[in-house]
């Protein structure tokens, strides 16, 4: 457990920073949402989601590493985590159940040959 509340500090802070990142942004009209994507220094996207017209996330986010290889698959309802999110790693997957932005059930897995996520 201690080791899954590390992790989570370790994306936390590595969410604050991607206000210093280029970024592109764009508004959908049809859904009235502001579509953003990051980008780390080497140019290669870093991540990608929506916000609500407020600054709220919403949405499907992803986060890649510098290599471009999906890290973080997570998902927001007007600010607050919902549904499942997975956090990939070169040996695991991550399986966290988000209820009224509370974690309400964590599974860990071993990835077994080579997976494009």
């Amino acid at each position: 457990m201690k080791n899954s509340i590390l992790f989570y500090f370790a994306f936390l802070i590595t969410v604050v920073s991607f206000a210093q990142q280029k970024r592109d942004l764009k508004l959908n009209k049809d859904t009235n949402l502001i579509e953003v994507v990051y980008y780390h220094d080497n140019g290669a996207v870093s991540q990608t989601g929506t916000y609500t017209a407020d600054g709220k996330l919403h949405g499907e986010w992803l986060s890649f590493n510098t290599e471009g290889k999906k890290v973080v698959s997570a998902n927001y309802d007007n600010g607050k985590k919902v549904g499942k999110w997975f956090y990939w790693n070169d040996k695991t997957v991550r399986e966290v159940d988000y209820s009224a932005n509370v974690i309400a059930g964590l599974k860990e897995s071993e990835i077994k040959g080579n997976h494009d996520f």
